[in-house]
This record gives structure tokens, sequence and C-alpha cells, in this order.
């Protein structure tokens, strides 16, 4: 099992759910998030007095799959993330060593 954590641009979150959701992912934990990478935020003028804004709102979605979908998934991320302009995001993956769910205590695959 892998987990994907992809951090996203908060506008793209409906179109990354909507292209996992037709590759058949049935869950998602979705947080805001504030951060910042290479760009370092920005600088805005509010009230006649310019202020750097360091982090910068983002959406977290986290989702554990099959290893079998891991690479289908991932793709789906990236091109529905894809803006080509600097925020984009990230995509981090790793493994899970077990899942249980709670209510019946399946394990492993059955339990995502």
């Amino acid at each position: 099992m892998k987990k994907i954590e992809a951090i996203i641009k908060p506008f793209k979150l409906e179109d990354v759910k909507q292209a996992l959701s037709s590759l058949g992912v049935e869950g998602m934990t979705v947080s805001e998030v504030k951060g910042f990478g290479r760009q370092k935020g920005h600088t805005e003028i509010y009230r006649g007095s310019e202020y750097t804004v360091d982090f910068l709102p983002k959406i977290k979605v986290e989702v554990v799959l099959d290893d079998q979908q891991l690479d289908q998934a991932v793709s789906a991320i990236i091109k529905a993330a894809k803006t080509g302009k600097i925020g984009d995001g990230k995509v981090f993956i790793s493994s899970i060593d077990e899942a249980i769910r709670i209510r019946t205590e399946e394990k492993g695959k059955a339990a995502i």
C-alpha cells in the first residue's frame, strides 16, 4: 500500500477529486494548509503599506491506495492540478505498512 500526499492550489481541489473518483479511488482526506516552496510567498499592499505574505493557502490531499493504482493516481493528480505556473504544488509518495478499519477490524487492502 502507498500513501499519496498532494499539496495543490485550492481552486484545483474539485478537479483532483473528480480525477481520482474516475479511477475508483473511494476515500481521501483533505486539509487546508499553508506553506511556501521556491516561490517564497509574495508581497501585497494593504492600506498603503507593503507587507510580505510568506505562507500561501494550499490544500493537502491524502490518499492511501493499493500499489497497482499508484501510477494512475499520481498521473491523474498531476494532470488535474497542473496550471503550468509557479506554486502548482508537490506530490509525495510513502509506503504504508498496515491499515486497519476501526469499525470492522479489517486489515490491509480490505481496510482501504
